[in-house]
């Protein structure tokens, strides 16, 4: 297979699994329902997806390197597969628990082991990077789209989705056609081994800053993920897996877009207009749950999904440049912990409190927090800025 075609089908594959993630997005409103779901079911559902990628950071992390891209990828559109299996034949709460691991299992291994194939198949790093930027978080965009369209016009809306999804797949049979970019050097039983994590010393304040600047930004991403289809239902009764899918695809629109216009940004800066959008993003939330008005509670989508490319690229980018070749695993193992961390915390509080109390009092809560973690992150890049490479 010639490199532009390798290089299409790794992407194609990275998106539909990144993809799988997002697809019972515009699903809960259903599952709420059948299963008689509180809030905080709801939500400890969507962070069990972020359970399922830390294990495969700290347990998978760098094992591609050991035993080869294709391997990996296989393995990880197998375990995406088996999640969708017992999305389609155990919808129950364990069912929907241990699903949302798996498919979480599946993008922590995909999301480190596609990115780094296609930088390796592709000559050019810059294109590379921006392919893989728009595969991750374009994928998980496209999640909720393509399940609410599939949900809502086709029967069998729990069950349409996942199998669409599985016809996406079908490309992977060609895998075997691109070539491997690192050839195996160990046994499956040898590479499966915990990932270290650590962080140099002289650069720990700098990783502190990209640190915090990442939790809240997938705090604010698992906030719009999580409470979307509460908030529409609880607004417009019942307004369907279609308009539940757009609005959630809306925020990851907007941090596609701004991790694409990041890129030719000075980190730092970029930091800092991510630090003043998020909790922005998040006030905006607050008004248009308090009014109840779905043009703001858009336009809260949009301002929040900006400030997640925005802050989410920057700290990648720093992060990448705090340690050397050997370290950097570790290093960047030990961000996306910290990042996946604010995926699981706050939105399973943000759950507890709109089942004890209101969505418009976890959302206050919530922004609260964000302020102070955006007011956090600020004031430490500007303390510890990043260093300017002559």
């Amino acid at each position: 297979m010639r490199t532009r075609g390798a290089v299409g089908l790794v992407v194609w594959i990275f998106t539909v699994v990144m993809l799988g993630g997002t697809v019972p997005a515009p699903l809960y409103p259903f599952y709420v329902r059948s299963l008689d779901l509180s809030e905080l079911q709801v939500t400890i559902v969507f962070a069990a997806y972020a359970v399922g990628t830390l294990t495969a950071l700290l347990l998978g992390g760098g094992v591609s390197d050991r035993l080869g891209r294709r391997p990996v990828l296989v393995l990880a559109v197998g375990i995406a597969v088996l999640s969708t299996l017992v999305f389609l034949l155990a919808p129950t709460l364990p069912g929907l628990l241990f699903a949302r691991v798996l498919s979480g299992l599946s993008v922590g291994l995909t999301t480190g082991t596609a990115t780094a194939a296609i930088a390796e198949l592709h000559p050019d790093r810059r294109t590379a990077t921006t392919l893989a930027t728009v595969a991750n978080m374009g994928g998980l965009g496209l999640g909720p789209v393509v399940s609410g369209l599939v949900a809502q016009h086709l029967p069998g809306p729990t069950v349409g989705p996942y199998l669409a999804f599985l016809v996406l797949l079908l490309p992977v049979l060609a895998i075997g056609l691109v070539p491997e970019t690192r050839p195996r050097t160990e046994s499956l039983a040898g590479a499966m081994r915990p990932q270290r994590l650590s962080v140099p010393r002289a650069t720990r304040a700098r990783f502190a800053a990209a640190a915090v600047g990442g939790f809240a930004a997938f705090a604010v991403l698992g906030l719009f993920t999580s409470l979307t289809s509460s908030f529409l239902g609880q607004e417009l009764g019942d307004p369907g897996p279609q308009l539940v899918g757009f609005s959630v695809a809306v925020m990851f629109a907007a941090a596609v877009a701004c991790q694409l216009l990041v890129q030719r940004w000075d980190p730092d800066r970029a930091a800092l207009v991510g630090a003043a959008l998020l909790p922005t993003g998040t006030a905006l939330v607050v008004v248009a749950l308090a009014v109840g008005s779905l043009p703001l509670f858009l336009l809260s989508a949009v301002v929040g999904g900006a400030g997640v490319g925005f802050s989410f690229q920057s700290a990648v980018s720093r992060v990448g440049g705090l340690a050397s070749a050997d370290e950097r695993a570790a290093v960047t193992s030990s961000f996306f912990v910290v990042a996946y961390l604010g995926i699981t915390v706050p939105v399973v509080g943000v759950g507890e409190i709109a089942t004890a109390t209101s969505l418009t009092t976890a959302a206050i809560a919530l922004a609260v927090l964000v302020v102070v973690l955006s007011a956090a992150a600020a004031l430490l890049t500007r303390r510890h800025p990043t260093p300017v490479r002559g």
